[in-house]
């Protein structure tokens, strides 16, 4: 089988099947430069109950980008191990629940493209054949709605989608690099969520704007709410838009 990218819809049987009996159990959690999205970092530091700046330093690696000029995180492997995801074990994920948003959509990809009339994004699969999988061919009950549904994959699509449409602000604006201290952050707002938090509460990093008290607590009470937030504020900081808060 030669890796191949076949277009598959909603309502199509999903062919495939993962599970400890196949031959190549834990192989696609090996040999890993996997990109990890800031909620994915949100559910993983969480899982393993550390603040975010020790999850980055003891599970990430950063890189910046070449095409779009800012950080990107990938998982810190071992070569020793075959630079093994570092939560893979031999039963499988140890951080199965909030494992990132790439291993639950295996082997689909996912497109989305903002449709002109509505401006809501309309989504495209494609299940990936890759060669080292054994997983395909296997005629299972569920169609790809069902599948995708059962990965628990939706909240991951809305919260990443929200990042794709941050890139692609950024890259009408400010194509390129960005400076050291502004690439600093969008680090520290969209993945430092703790330090983020610190910022707010501990340094007044807030006090000159004129918030409602209300709004600012839930921000620091809840990750989800921090992390849009930490959206909000780059597009402020870096990119010149108004600071558009939610409810």
């Amino acid at each position: 089988m030669n890796d191949e990218m076949l277009p598959v819809n909603l309502n199509d049987p999903m062919q495939f099947n993962c599970s400890p009996d196949n031959p190549c159990f834990n192989q696609c959690c090996r040999d890993l430069n996997q990109a990890l999205t800031p909620y994915d970092i949100l559910r993983m530091k969480n899982a393993v109950n550390m603040p975010s700046w020790q999850f980055l330093q003891e599970y990430t690696v950063r890189h910046t980008g070449p095409g779009s000029g800012l950080p990107v995180l990938t998982f810190k492997t071992n070569p020793a191990a075959g630079y093994a995801c570092p939560f893979v074990t031999e039963s499988g994920c140890s951080i199965y629940n909030d494992r990132p948003a790439s291993c639950r959509m295996y082997p689909l990809a996912r497109a989305i493209v903002k449709d002109r009339a509505t401006g809501k994004n309309v989504e495209y699969f494609a299940l990936i054949e890759e060669e080292h999988c054994k997983g395909f061919g296997v005629q299972g009950n569920e169609t790809v709605a069902q599948w995708l549904k059962g990965q628990d994959v939706v909240d991951h699509n809305a919260e990443n989608d929200k990042i794709l449409e941050l890139i692609s602000l950024k890259n009408q604006i400010r194509p390129g690099k960005l400076e050291e201290a502004e690439e600093d952050i969008f680090y520290m707002a969209l993945y430092d969520l703790d330090n983020f938090k610190i910022q707010i509460e501990e340094k007044g990093l807030l006090a000159s704007m004129d918030l409602p008290v209300e709004y600012v607590e839930k921000v620091v009470a809840e990750d989800l709410s921090l992390l849009n937030f930490g959206i909000a504020w780059v597009k402020y900081q870096l990119f010149g838009k108004d600071l558009e808060i939610q409810g």
